[in-house]
């Protein structure tokens, strides 16, 4: 199947990352994680703007009441919209790298990736009043997570080990065991970034340096390799009013340039996803 790719919103970053739609309003947010800025993309006007520079945010979720979770440097902060930023945990895991990639659960817990170095990297589960725990670790570059559609199973893209893992995930506790590998990645493919799940159960990949996203099945077998107008492919959402519509971001943008690296992009790849679950962290 041939799929049309369109550029949407170039603000050339160095690495547009974390994608997230929101339904209520019908806008698209993303990061551009070197430069702390932060955008959003109106989708019925197609006007965007950016609504935050600051700290590098390595990931976020929108919270049940609309408000935006950020998880930066080494701290977690709520920004309220048209609010300043307010820091709810400081000095995290200074062992450990970088926020990189993030998901709310669908009890509203966050899964919460980190970069690090001699495999300091890792995922961390922070609960609602602010609980940490380290449920994975060994990567120098954790990446895309979701949740199956039964919600019994976790997947987790690390980009170190060029792996993508599922586990076998329980919603009640947020506890995940049982790790398996769904995907091994060959060198040619590029790194696998970003993911995220269709209505029928199925992965999108982002390929970092390989131009392309990949639709893989629930037992690893790639159904459909798409190319994109630039390498550096970083991860992907669906939104759109029917969930029909794929918002892609990508890295390798300069600011000044007249390239489409570090884009937004959007297709209709002929399939539908799901809303993302909502983080309840701090929640009043």
């Amino acid at each position: 199947m041939i799929h049309e790719v369109e550029m949407i919103a170039n603000e050339h970053c160095g690495c547009g990352e974390n994608p997230l739609w929101d339904e209520m309003h019908q806008c698209l947010y993303w990061t551009d994680i070197p430069a702390g800025r932060l955008f959003r993309l109106d989708a019925v006007s197609g006007e965007w703007l950016r609504i935050y520079d600051g700290s590098l945010v390595g990931g976020f979720t929108l919270q049940e009441d609309g408000n935006l979770l950020l998880f930066r440097d080494h701290d977690i902060a709520l920004r309220e919209d048209g609010a300043e930023v307010k820091v709810l945990l400081a000095d995290f895991d200074q062992e450990t790298g970088r926020f990189n990639d993030v998901i709310a659960d669908p009890r509203g817990r966050v899964f919460a990736g980190t970069m690090g170095e001699d495999g300091s990297g890792g995922v961390y589960r922070v609960g609602a009043n602010l609980e940490v725990a380290k449920v994975q670790s060994g990567t120098n570059c954790s990446n895309g997570q979701d949740f199956s559609l039964d919600l019994k199973t976790y997947y987790w893209s690390d980009s170190t080990a060029r792996r993508i893992y599922q586990f076998d995930y329980d919603v009640e506790t947020g506890e995940i065991a049982g790790r398996k590998v769904l995907l091994e990645v060959p060198q040619e493919w590029g790194i696998n970034d970003g993911l995220t799940l269709d209505s029928e159960g199925c992965l999108w990949v982002a390929f970092y340096g390989e131009s392309a996203v990949r639709r893989i099945a629930p037992d690893g077998a790639v159904i459909e390799t798409i190319k994109m107008p630039v390498s550096d492919v970083t991860s992907l959402i669906f939104g759109g009013s029917d969930w029909d519509e794929l918002f892609i971001t990508s890295a390798g943008g300069k600011d000044g340039s007249n390239t489409q690296d570090g884009a937004l992009f959007r297709m209709r790849p002929g399939i539908t996803g799901r809303a993302s679950f909502r983080s309840k962290v701090m929640a009043l």
